[in-house]
C-alpha cells in the first residue's frame, strides 16, 4: 500500500513539474529592444500586477510614464518604486476611477491639457470578483470598469492619439471571452437576481467587450496612423485571482498559482504590442504569449461589435 502511495505521489510530482516547465517554455517573451524616449505612454491600473511590470518595462525604455490609478496612496508608491528601481524619473500618478464616468472625463481632460502627445494606451485596469452593484452612474460596476470605463476613457482620448500617430492601442482580454455572451437587454445585469449573478460570467462577458470594442475600433481607426489590439496575459498571480473568496475558484487560484505566470511574463504580450516593429500596423487583431491568435464564436462577428459600440456610446453619454 504504501509503494503505490509513494508511486501515484511520484506520478503526480512528475506531472506537475513537466506541466510548469511546459508553461514556462511557452511564454512568449517580447524581443524587442526598442527605446522608448520621447514617447509618452498612459496605463490603467499601473500600481501593481501586469500593470505594474508594464509600467516599469515602458520606464526601462526611457518613456514618460502615467500611471493612471484609483488609489493615490498605491499608485504614487508605484510610481516612486519605479523611479528607484529604473532610474527614470519621468514617472508620474494621475488619478483615475473607471467605475466613474466623472473622473474618467476629468482624467482624460487633465491629459489633453498637460500632454501635447499619446504615444502609448494601455488599457489594463480589471475587476473579477465583484457582487452585483451598480455605479454611480447607474452601469453595474464590472462591466463599467472593465469596459465602460476604458471605453469612455480611448474614445476621449482619440484625438490626442491620431494627432501624436503612429501611436498604439492595447487592450487587455482574457481567453475568458471565450464564454461570454453579449445580451443587449442585460448589458448591466438587469434581468439577473441576487440567485442567478454570476461574477465570473460577468468578468467573461466583459471580456468579450474588450475584444469587439478592439475590433470596431480598428475599423473607426483606418487611415488615421492609429492600431489597436487586445490580448490575453495568460494566467498570472496577480491579485484580481489571488485574492478570490469563493470556493470552487479560490480552489482553482490556489491551484493554478503554482502554474502561472510572473508579473514580468504576464506583461510580455502588452509590451509587444506597445513596442515591437513586428506588429508596426497591424490592427483589431488578438494576440497571446506574442503570437496572433484566431477568435472563437460571437468574438468574430462584426456586426454585434459594432452594436455594441454604439450602445455603449449611448450608455456612457458620448451619444
Amino acid at each position: 500500500m504504501i509503494f503505490i502511495v509513494s508511486v501515484i505521489i511520484l506520478i503526480i510530482t512528475t506531472l506537475c513539474v513537466v506541466l510548469k516547465v511546459y508553461c514556462k517554455l511557452t511564454t512568449g517573451i517580447c524581443r524587442s529592444s526598442r527605446h522608448l524616449v520621447g514617447k509618452v505612454a498612459i496605463v490603467t491600473g499601473g500600481n501593481k500586477g501586469i500593470g505594474y511590470a508594464t509600467c516599469k518595462d515602458f520606464a526601462e525604455r526611457g518613456a514618460k510614464v502615467i500611471l493612471a490609478c484609483r488609489s493615490e496612496r498605491l499608485g504614487t508608491a508605484a510610481r516612486d518604486a519605479i523611479i528607484s528601481e529604473t532610474g527614470n524619473s519621468n514617472i508620474h500618478f494621475k488619478k483615475l476611477d473607471l467605475s466613474s464616468l466623472a473622473s474618467v472625463r476629468a482624467f482624460a481632460e487633465d491629459i489633453i491639457k498637460t500632454e501635447k502627445q499619446i504615444d502609448i494606451l494601455v488599457n489594463n485596469a480589471g475587476v473579477f470578483e465583484v457582487e452585483n452593484e451598480k455605479t454611480e452612474d447607474g452601469l453595474l460596476l464590472a462591466a463599467q470598469t472593465n469596459h465602460f470605463g476604458p471605453f469612455l476613457l480611448t474614445n476621449l482620448l482619440l484625438p490626442l492619439l491620431k494627432s501624436s500617430a503612429p501611436s498604439r492601442i492595447v487592450n487587455v482580454s482574457s481567453e475568458a471571452y471565450r464564454f461570454g455572451k453579449l445580451e443587449f437587454d442585460n448589458l448591466n445585469a438587469e434581468k439577473e437576481t441576487e440567485e442567478t449573478y454570476s461574477f465570473s460570467q460577468v468578468y467573461q462577458n466583459t471580456k468579450l467587450f474588450n475584444v469587439l470594442m478592439t475590433i470596431e475600433l480598428a475599423k473607426r481607426l483606418e487611415g488615421t496612423g492609429v492600431t489597436t489590439n487586445s490580448l490575453s496575459p495568460g494566467f498570472v498571480a496577480t491579485d484580481i485571482i489571488l485574492n478570490v473568496k469563493k470556493g470552487f475558484f479560490r480552489l482553482f487560484a490556489l491551484f493554478g498559482n503554482a502554474f502561472s505566470k510572473t508579473w514580468w511574463e504576464g506583461a510580455q504580450t502588452t509590451v509587444y504590442l506597445a513596442v515591437s516593429p513586428e506588429v508596426e500596423g497591424v490592427s483589431g487583431k488578438y494576440f497571446s504569449d506574442c503570437h496572433e491568435q484566431s477568435l472563437r464564436g460571437v468574438a468574430n462577428d462584426k456586426d454585434l461589435a459594432r452594436k455594441l459600440w454604439d450602445v455603449s456610446e449611448k450608455l456612457v453619454g458620448l451619444k
